[in-house]
This record gives C-alpha cells, structure tokens and sequence, in this order.
C-alpha cells in the first residue's frame, strides 16, 4: 500500500513555511524545499519559472504584498502516483483559495481593501526529498471580478467564491484505501475516453452521453468568465452545449499528471487541448486562430459516477493567443 505520508508531509511544511516566512525568506524557503533545477509552471502571465529567485520575486512576493494578511484555505489534499508516466512519480495535490485584505495593486488590478479571494490548484512532483515540479494555476479573472472589473461579457452560468467538496472531506492528510482511488481514476478516464469523440459524430443528446459519466445532480464549478453550473441539464445547456459548438478544430494534448486517491483526482496539462475558435464562446468572435487551453480538473466521486468538478483554465493565455489582452484591456477600461 503507497501511503504518500513523508510526500505529504514535505508539502505540508513547505506551505507552514511559506505562510511564516517574511518577504526576505521566501527565496530560501524554496531552495530548501524545492530541486535546484525546480520548474514551475503558472498562469498568464507568468507561465514557467525556472528557480526558486523567480518565482519568489515574480509570483510569491507580489502576491502577498498585495493579499495582506494572506491565508491558505485548502479544500483538497490528496496524493498518487502519475498515470501518464506509468505511475512512475508522486504528486501532492492542494486546492482551495488564497484569501487576504486586496491593500495593494497587483498586476495593475486596483486594490479594494476588502477581503479578496484567489481561487488556486496545485501539482507538486517530490523526488528524493524535494519538490521538483509545480503546476500552479489561479483564477484571475475571478479576482478581477471580485475587484469590480468585468474582464469578459456576461457569463452563462453562475459567477461565485466557490466552496469545496460539499461531503467536507477532501483533506486527505492520512492514508486512503488504494482500491477507493482506483475506482476515482477509472471513473475519470471512462469520462476522458467517452468525450474523445465530440468533434460531431455523435447523434445522440449530449446528455445522454454525460448520463454515462456523471451524477444526474452533479455541479461543475468552472472559471471565472464561464462560471458554476448545477445538475446535467443545466451544465449542458450552460457549459458543455456553448464549449463544443464554440470551437472548430480540436486538438486533445494529453496530461502531464493524472492520479487519484481516495474518492477525489484530477489532472493538468501543459496544454490540454489546442482548439480554433468559430465564435460565440464566451461572447467572444472567431479568429480563425489555433490557440492552447492550460487545464486543471479536480473530481470528486460518487458511487461510480463524478459528481463534482473544479476547474481551472487559463483564459487569459488562451485569449491572449487570439490578439486580445483581457488583462490590459480590463485594467486600462477600468472595465
């Protein structure tokens, strides 16, 4: 049985370090528990980062300047071996908010000095002690949002700070039975498989298809500039409809992590998907232009069937590849 327990625990204690170290010590909290050739990998516009300096200069050290106060709220802890690599490397999943007092600017977004949400997920390769690799994505155009901007037109389904799991048991710090996360990545990988073929083929209702796969009262908890949707009809009506008539070509890149454990998983990639737009998704016009889709998905089963799903896409990458800078632009709106 792979417990993950000292993976876990490394993760753990970098994220009490990081909360208690000052901005001067954030660089050395990295380096001592990340690899000297540590990747991380964020959201436009900050992409791959090559070192601890970097990150803590670039990402961490802005970020907490602006977020006084700031506090991690998990939601999801979890642990397994990456399927894409033959369950070769561990990985230690969090997910939750970043929350503080928004005091200070950041990436030109105007403080509120009220209480500001950054919705997070993260992927943590250990190897030997360390952290190798991180994904890290974050919801900005959420943040916008709560700072009065309107980074996209209206969204068609619901625009929240978003709880975690609603059973409250997504911090798996102890060990799980391995057999519960098994049937978690199976459940994930039918999903995968079944939808491989949307490119039109199908006659059938995509509810029907989404039956196969999901919980009749399942939510799935998008991004900021799509937003929440809950049960199958409406998710089909409000997100999976609108996603796949909005986009022509469609190209599916894989994962870079995939696992489960417990009755939570999910993966990301480094693109997931590369797709062309046709028009109408998300307000937007075609272009005619292919652009890539970073992804991160985070499930929680049900009996045999998913029945909840965060997600995180980085829409500011994506929009910024068809000619239109949503941060820019929203910044200097003011819109």
């Amino acid at each position: 049985m792979m417990s993950f327990q000292l993976e876990k625990e490394l993760v753990r204690e970098f994220y009490a370090a990081m909360d208690g170290a000052s901005d001067g010590q954030i660089t050395r909290v990295i380096e001592t528990y990340c690899a000297a050739d540590y990747l991380w990998r964020g959201f436009h516009p900050f992409n791959e980062l090559a070192n601890a300096a970097e990150v803590a200069r670039k990402f961490w050290i802005p970020l907490r300047s602006a977020l006084a106060c700031m506090q991690r709220r998990m939601d999801v802890f979890m642990a397994g071996r990456n399927e894409i690599d033959g369950f070769e490397s561990t990985w230690v999943v969090s997910m939750g908010h970043l929350a503080g007092l928004f005091d200070q600017a950041w990436l030109g977004i105007q403080p509120t000095r009220k209480m500001t949400f950054l919705r997070y997920c993260e992927f943590h390769r250990v190897d030997e002690g360390k952290i190798t690799e991180t994904a890290m994505f974050f919801d900005i155009p959420h943040l916008m949002m709560q700072a009065g901007l309107q980074p996209f037109p209206p969204q068609t389904a619901a625009h929240l700070v978003q709880p975690g799991p609603m059973t409250h048991d997504g911090l798996l710090y102890g060990p799980q039975d391995p057999a519960e996360g098994e049937r978690t990545l199976a459940a994930i990988n039918h999903m995968i498989d079944d939808i491989k073929d949307w490119t039109g083929g199908r006659k059938e209702p995509l509810t029907e298809e989404l039956r196969r796969s999901w919980s009749e009262d399942m939510i799935w908890w998008g991004p900021a500039g799509i937003g929440a949707t809950y049960t199958i009809e409406r998710y089909a009506e409000q997100h999976a409809g609108p996603f796949r008539d909005g986009f022509g070509e469609r190209i599916f890149n894989g994962h870079k992590c995939r696992l489960a454990e417990g009755r939570f998983g999910g993966f990301f990639g480094w693109p997931n998907l590369t797709l062309t737009p046709t028009g109408g998704f998300m307000g937007m016009p075609a272009t005619g232009k292919p652009g890539d889709m970073r992804v991160i998905d985070i499930y929680r089963r049900e009996g045999s069937k998913l029945s909840e799903n965060w997600i995180f896409i980085d829409l500011l990458h994506f929009w910024n590849q068809q000619g239109v800078d949503i941060l820019a632009r929203s910044i200097r709106t003011g819109l």
